[in-house]
């Protein structure tokens, strides 16, 4: 699975939300620096080249479809970003969060609380 571009993941991001979506219903989510019709289009068939998204044909437009999904494509890049970020520890990502004040004790508690009752992990 390769890594995306900024503009790829915003992309994937309004077609996991959308479940499918046409060019200009993708366009119309896009709210900062909105692409023309034909460059989104483009970006969109380098998603599908890639292996991130699919299309069904109605005539000459196509709805597209993602095929990978925001779990798998977060799971893959979270260990890359904590492997380069954080040593690949887990402890120093809770750690760097902490220090910036970012997550609260009740949200560590409630890590904790998972960590040390696994079966109620969804």
């Amino acid at each position: 699975m390769q890594k995306l571009t900024n503009k790829e993941e915003e992309i994937m991001h309004i077609l996991w939300k959308l479940k499918k979506a046409f060019v200009k219903e993708i366009q119309a989510e896009i709210t900062e620096d909105q692409p023309h019709y034909n460059t989104l289009s483009t970006i969109v068939r380098n998603l599908e080249e890639k292996g991130f998204v699919a299309h069904n044909a109605f005539g000459n437009t196509h709805q597209y479809y993602p095929i990978v999904t925001l779990e798998a494509y977060s799971k893959k890049y979270m260990k890359t970003a904590i492997d380069n970020y954080f040593n690949s520890s887990y402890k120093n990502m809770v750690s760097f969060f902490a220090k910036e004040e970012k997550i609260s004790a009740d949200e560590l508690r409630e890590i904790l609380e998972m960590i040390e009752n696994p079966k109620d992990k969804k």
